[in-house]
């Protein structure tokens, strides 16, 4: 099956939605260079723990509480959670305010470690790293967050990555299923290999078109499969 180009992906989009107005309505656009540089360490912390506890879970309930969630790690102040002993870890997992997840808790202070280390070899703020990452392997900060963070593998990171606004695909189902019927994929999906060509073919349309790769995302997702909207 020929790989669909820029202009035929669009035009699939707005059958399916009716319109342009329609679809352009509904694709996300990401945030600034220079809003994300000015995003503070406890915001991605933040953002990184919210997508932790969410996955494989009712969002809506870790949602409800995040304000004790705020509370109870001190505003995600990343030099504050790095120095937290374990016996208050353990303390703070079994607090009824939050969800008490323990293997999910330890992972606020695992992360808090990943970004306070990441800030004193790179010698810049975690949001100017994010920033300066290059949006044409937005998959090596994907797997940089894999490795070098706690459970931020899999769709975790990548999905906290766009809540924050940087500028990144995801491999929804939808995204998926259309890599694979066009043989762009054909391997695990978060195998190298897979996440490679993804990015390839992202890459192409947006040399095509100009537009974010937010924007692409959405769009083939849109023109392929159940439409499950993602935020």
């Amino acid at each position: 099956m020929a790989i669909p180009d820029y202009d035929q992906i669009y035009a699939r989009a707005c059958e399916r939605k009716g319109s342009k107005k329609a679809v352009e309505a509904l694709l996300p656009r990401p945030a600034s260079k220079r809003r994300l540089k000015a995003l503070g360490a406890d915001r991605y912390l933040a953002e990184f723990t919210r997508k932790v506890f969410q996955s494989g879970f009712v969002w809506r309930v870790v949602d409800q509480k995040w304000d004790s969630f705020e509370e109870v790690f001190w505003g995600f102040d990343v030099e504050r959670l790095v120095m937290m002993p374990d016996d208050m870890l353990e303390r703070k997992a079994q607090d009824p305010a939050i969800i008490r997840n323990f293997s999910k808790v330890k992972t606020v202070r695992d992360n808090a470690a990943m970004i306070a280390d990441t800030q004193r070899r790179e010698g810049k703020d975690f949001g100017a790293f994010v920033a300066d990452w290059p949006g044409d392997d937005v998959v090596g900060l994907w797997l940089y967050l894999k490795k070098q963070g706690s459970r931020l593998g899999g769709n975790t990171g990548p999905y906290a990555l766009r809540a924050l606004g940087v500028d990144t695909f995801l491999l929804t189902q939808d995204v998926e299923g259309f890599l694979r019927n066009h043989g762009i994929v054909d391997s695990g999906i978060g195998s190298r290999r897979a996440l490679n060509a993804a990015q390839a073919f992202f890459n192409g349309l947006q040399e095509q078109s100009g537009r974010s790769l937010t924007e692409l995302s959405r769009l083939v997702a849109l023109g392929h499969g159940d439409n499950r909207m993602m935020p």
